[in-house]
């Protein structure tokens, strides 16, 4: 019980230590550490990594699916049943009209008999269809899904923590700063401390905050530069997903261009 309490009280100074260190970066008393060029730009490409992966993912899921319930649906079966709901396509729903006008019309008939073999090539097409996105939801989508939701979590909670060591550094930074200074030295006297042993004290919390904020900064840094290979992770799904979209769009040529030949005699 000891242990937990001690450990709210640190955690709470630590929220407030931080709190301070931020009110005086924004009102320009405070110094802030920057982190170099390479970092910087390493932090540039990994916010459009994110955002533009996020802005891929939702349109080209809205380019196989365009209704939104439908999208809605198919993202908690994901999460529940691990598999899409298996739903008709448009194209098979209008075959099976089709087939069916077909046969009140009469199947003999030159129009009854025309809209049966139409409808069962539309059919056909809406199983295209839905081999085509089952192709592009294994090789694009759901690789960029497990991206997201994997290595870029990490990567923003590891930035999340770097961000803190940073304002923790900075923090100690100021206290050293402010027990070197004569002002920081006439208080430590007054409230009946040595200043010499606080200014130590700060040098140590000092030291402890750059060793952990630098061993942060290596962890981030490793991880942002690993985007370089989920790039080329992600143009390999690219890759995949314009073949599937070649194939499909083959497959439906050679499709129709039976049907019309079909139709034609």
């Amino acid at each position: 019980m000891d242990f937990n309490v001690k450990k709210l009280v640190g955690e709470a100074g630590t929220a407030i230590s931080r709190l301070v260190q931020l009110t005086e970066e924004k009102l320009g008393t405070s110094e802030r550490t920057e982190l170099d060029s390479h970092f910087e730009n390493l932090l540039e490409r990994s916010d459009a990594t994110k955002m533009w992966t996020e802005k891929l993912l939702k349109n080209t899921e809205a380019v196989l699916t365009p209704n939104p319930g439908y999208r809605v649906e198919d993202f908690l079966f994901e999460k529940i049943e691990k598999k899409r709901p298996n739903r008709l396509t448009n194209l098979e729903y209008l075959g099976l009209d089709m087939m069916e006008a077909g046969n009140v019309f009469g199947s003999s008939s030159p129009y009854g008999s025309a809209l049966i073999k139409v409808g069962q090539i539309e059919q056909k097409l809406g199983t295209t269809e839905r081999e085509y996105i089952g192709a592009v939801n294994q090789s694009y989508i759901m690789p960029l899904r497990k991206f997201l939701d994997g290595e870029m979590k990490t990567i923003m909670k590891e930035r999340s923590i770097l961000e803190n060591k940073r304002i923790d550094l900075d923090s100690c930074k100021n206290k050293l700063r402010k027990a070197r200074s004569i002002q920081g030295q006439q208080a430590a006297q007054k409230d009946g401390l040595n200043p010499q042993v606080v200014m130590e004290q700060a040098e140590r919390e000092l030291r402890l905050a750059q060793a952990e904020f630098d061993r942060q900064a290596e962890i981030t840094r490793l991880l942002l530069e690993g985007i370089s290979s989920s790039h080329a992770s992600h143009l390999r799904c690219l890759h995949e997903m314009v073949q599937a979209q070649a194939n499909y769009h083959a497959q439906c040529h050679t499709i129709m261009q039976s049907l019309a030949t079909e139709l034609a005699k």
